[in-house]
């Protein structure tokens, strides 16, 4: 079967879904709306109002697309997909019912409350008193959450009631996310290694996928605020087979089955974002869609055909399906623009990617990047590029990944250097 296929999104994780969906034979023709200069090397990007839902449709339905892959979390969230299947147009993700699980962490914890996934104790609050009030008698450490959705930045790990107080006020008072911290859910600090899982899911079946860590704060060592992840490295051992069978047994099927029960039954990838506990396994939260920079380690991994494999989801045939793996491990480096996580220039120049695509056992993810009128690529974004290396260890891919990032010639950007830095002093 040829097929036609437009994805949806234009960061890294775009990127590595776009190399992935090219890797098939079965894939004729690839679009990324709106994609980035590093996508337009392997897919046509189109520009397309994505809100406007019947612009989407009408481009679907005059190139005769036969599989949609949204990527970001927003479209999901907004109902592109319950849109797309009105006009049945077969499409990878979840409805806006379904994805429900990302856009209200409210919402998220009630529906595991229900289903009985083992997770942090929480409440939610509208009213910046009672918040305070509740932070006053739990403690700290604790965490302060946004219920809406604010580009993976709105957590805060307060490790005094301080700290816990000021994100309250920063989120409801200042407004700092919008509308995404007009309510809060408040949870206990869970101690542990937190790991990312996913899962394919067509409403019924549910596959593991693989697993990743991310690297959410800015700097070396885990210090500075959180950001939208500054590397990944897949696989993450320390998430044995067992405890894969246990996170899919407790927390994934429990999940799956709930939404369904609920009349909201999950087709995509459900992302887990575990923390592994004393006590076993516990979920953080749960993402819509796949991880950035996850993806982008995950990816080059995969030895079944991930159009095939989305397809299967999308049409509700997951059972014919089976996930395969190369033995080997990939590790992805972030490099972003110097302020970011919080005020960063735009327009920069990076010099370099063509020697950096040279280095072996790499790829280059685009991620924030955009073509001058001189045709000079610059940094448009955060997270600019993901550098990923891959190898038959971690710490071969992470030799990799920094090989490729020494032939990048950017001032204005920065990395961490210490990716992956459990796993290597793990021996993973």
């Amino acid at each position: 079967m040829s097929m036609r296929v437009l994805v949806i999104g234009g960061g890294g994780r775009e990127h590595a879904l776009c190399w992935g969906i090219r890797q098939s034979p079965a894939c004729e023709y690839l679009f990324c709306a709106p994609g980035n200069p590093g996508i337009a090397t392997i897919a046509t990007c189109i520009q397309l109002v994505v809100e406007d839902h019947s612009s989407v449709v009408s481009f679907c339905l005059e190139q005769k697309i036969n599989l949609v892959v949204v990527g970001p979390e927003a479209p999901l969230v907004d109902g592109l997909v319950d849109t797309l299947q009105s006009y049945q147009i077969p499409v990878f993700g979840p409805t806006k019912a379904a994805a429900r699980i990302e856009g209200s962490k409210g919402f998220m914890k009630d529906l595991c409350a229900k289903a009985g996934v083992p997770t942090a104790r929480y409440q939610r609050f509208t009213s910046k008193q009672a918040a305070f009030d509740y932070i006053d008698s739990e403690g700290a450490p604790i965490v302060v959450k946004t219920d809406g959705l604010a580009a993976g930045k709105g957590v805060t790990v307060a490790r005094t009631v301080e700290e816990a107080k000021i994100a309250v006020i920063a989120a409801m008072q200042d407004a700092k996310f919008g509308a995404a911290g007009a309510e809060l859910v408040i949870e206990e600090f869970m101690e542990g290694e937190e790991v990312s899982f996913f899962a394919i899911c067509d409403g019924k079946t549910a596959l593991p996928f693989t697993s990743a860590q991310d690297h959410k704060a800015v700097h070396d060592g885990d210090k500075g605020p959180n950001t939208g992840g500054m590397g990944a490295y897949s696989p993450a051992k320390i998430l044995t087979p067992d405890l894969t069978d246990r996170v899919m047994r407790t927390i994934v099927q429990p999940t799956i089955n709930q939404l369904a029960k609920d009349g909201s039954p999950y087709t995509g990838v459900l992302f887990a974002g575990l923390m592994l506990t004393q006590g076993g396994p516990k979920l953080i939260e749960f993402n819509a869609r796949f991880g950035d920079p996850e993806t982008q380690a995950m990816i080059p991994r995969l030895k079944t055909d991930l159009l095939t494999l989305l397809l299967a989801a999308a049409t509700r045939k997951l059972d014919t399906v089976r996930i395969e793996w190369h033995d080997c491990a990939a590790l992805c480096v972030v490099m972003a623009a110097k302020g970011y996580p919080d005020t960063y220039r735009k327009g920069t120049v990076i010099e370099g990617l063509h020697e950096a695509g040279l280095v072996p056992d790499t790829i280059t993810f685009h991620a924030g990047t955009a073509l001058n009128t001189k045709g000079e690529m610059t940094a448009v974004g955060g997270r600019v590029l993901g550098m990923t290396g891959i190898g038959t260890t971690i710490k071969e891919a992470q030799l990799n990944a920094y090989r490729a990032v020494a032939q990048v010639d950017w001032r204005e950007g920065f990395c961490r250097s210490d990716i992956g830095w459990r796993a290597v002093k793990r021996g993973d």
